[in-house]
């Protein structure tokens, strides 16, 4: 019976409260980023490191459905919202999210990322239900203790090995840098408070 009660709080414990090793994710200003806020992912070197994200037509889509980087690094981008299952105030290194721009073109039947496969040489990221694309969460990770940089991070639903996740890079694409999973150069971020960003300019 100890046994069982002992298991049984381990798990909660697990399912319910954050590790120790888990950091709470900030955004530039070392404020907390909360779920369902909205945000703008920034690259982390500002000059030279391109601009926004935005939404734009690759391959033979009509629908604006692919998650680029913009090349210029004076373009903001179009904010984006974190979603995560468990109702808290703080999202932390360790959860597992969904991200959605806040806004979603006509054309699309939802704005919530995914990873995408097609006849393209790599998986890419875009949004929407109506795409080819495989079952999986985003992370954030940080990129050292303290450091305010960040990276994202894809895991898929059904992996092997269990678990196994990839860094999210990019790609120079026609009309941008493609969202793609790296092994070894992860786009390296931060994220900007963008209603803060918008008080900032009215």
């Amino acid at each position: 019976m100890k046994s069982t009660l002992f298991t049984f709080s381990l798990l909660f414990s697990f399912t319910y409260f954050p590790l120790a090793f888990t950091e709470t994710v900030e955004d530039i200003n070392g404020n907390p980023v909360f779920p369902g806020g909205k945000y703008y992912i920034a690259p982390l070197i500002s000059k030279g490191g391109g601009g926004g994200l935005k939404l734009g037509k690759t391959g033979d889509s009509e629908c604006p459905v692919t998650v680029l980087q913009d090349f210029s690094e004076v373009v903001r981008g179009f904010p984006v919202r974190f979603i995560i299952r468990v109702r808290r105030g703080v999202i932390f290194t360790t959860d597992e999210l969904d991200i959605e721009f806040v806004k979603k073109p006509k054309c699309a039947e939802s704005a919530k990322w995914v990873l995408a496969h097609d006849d393209f040489p790599t998986s890419w990221v875009g949004i929407g239900d109506n795409i080819d694309a495989f079952q999986g969460k985003f992370k954030i990770e940080t990129l050292g203790s303290g450091s305010g940089a960040y990276k994202l991070v894809y895991c898929p639903l059904f992996s092997a090995p269990p678990g196994a996740c990839s860094d999210i890079g990019r790609y120079r694409d026609e009309n941008g840098w493609r969202l793609v999973p790296t092994e070894n150069d992860p786009f390296r971020v931060v994220f900007v408070d963008a209603t803060e960003s918008e008080k900032a300019v009215v």
